[in-house]
């Protein structure tokens, strides 16, 4: 049975990711010609073309592609072991904030990323509004957290992107001609501003039906035909529906959901945990791009 060079897997892996030659020499401080000499030695250890021409470019071959799709695979199982065998385990607790929006869609495979990765690590989980999780952080009450809003002295990196859509009840009867009843936070939200600068661009007219203190309030109101709600995707369930362009409504601007950690944080574990979880949500973003 033979064995792959993951060597040569990198190598693969990377002139997929950048499309030449030249640029993945270039990341791996290699010359061209030794990139060339190292593909050559995987095709001959395969006994397949693995690139074809295209023009003046050097393309994947359906076998090329297939291999480095099973590359990226096992490089990142081969990194992960050198990571991880022969260090000491973490151990500690981290105190984690995230919003209740996002609590039952984000949060769990951060968490058993987290479990799987450093088991030994107590997690004290704090749900919240974003807002309330942002002074948590700044005071040190809690080490991480889960947020839609920016903060320039804060370290953070983005998690996920989501819609963001005008929100009723599945049953709600929406009016184009009467004055839009909506249902918003009663202080500081990034989705209270983003409704109400989207309908200052327009004519339409609208009065605040309902003002809630919590998320659990609001999808209250949405679920009782109160009236719309703008919210990210993670806030709809099967009980409501999505009002567009079609019912007289402006588009809203999507909305990124950050993880966040204090730049003055020296706690290893922190540290830890945040730049694991970082690798881990970039990996996986550059795997889907």
């Amino acid at each position: 049975m033979k064995n792959l060079d993951l060597d040569l897997l990198r190598t693969l892996v990377t002139i997929e990711k950048t499309n030449t030659f030249s640029e993945a020499a270039s990341i791996l401080c290699k010359t061209q010609s030794a990139i060339t000499q190292q593909m050559q030695r995987l095709e001959s250890q395969l006994e397949l073309p693995l690139f074809q021409k295209q023009g003046r470019l050097r393309v994947l071959t359906p076998q090329g592609q297939q291999l480095a799709d099973y590359g990226r695979r096992l490089l990142a199982i081969n990194d992960e072991a050198l990571r991880t065998v022969g260090q000491k385990q973490m151990e500690g607790q981290i105190r984690f904030g995230a919003p209740l929006d996002v609590a039952d869609t984000i949060l769990p495979p951060i968490l058993t990323h987290i479990a799987r990765h450093a088991p030994k690590v107590r997690l004290e989980i704090r749900v919240d509004r974003s807002p309330f999780l942002m002074d948590a952080l700044a005071s040190g009450d809690i080490d991480l957290t889960i947020s839609t809003r920016h903060d320039s002295g804060l370290n953070g990196f983005a998690l996920r992107t989501s819609p963001t859509a005008w929100m009723c009840a599945a049953d709600y009867v929406h009016n184009k001609r009467a004055p839009l009843p909506l249902i918003l936070a009663d202080e500081r939200s990034i989705f209270r501003k983003i409704a109400l600068q989207a309908l200052e661009q327009t004519p339409l007219t609208w009065h605040i039906n309902y003002l809630a203190p919590t998320l659990v309030g609001i999808k209250a109101a949405v679920r009782a035909g109160l009236g719309i709600t703008a919210r990210s995707v993670e806030f709809l369930g099967p009980d409501m529906r999505v009002l567009g362009e079609s019912d007289g409504l402006p588009p809203l601007p999507s909305i990124t959901y950050m993880l966040w950690s204090r730049k003055d944080t020296i706690s290893p574990l922190t540290l830890h945990i945040y730049e694991m979880l970082k690798e881990h949500f970039e990996q996986t973003a550059s795997s889907m791009s």
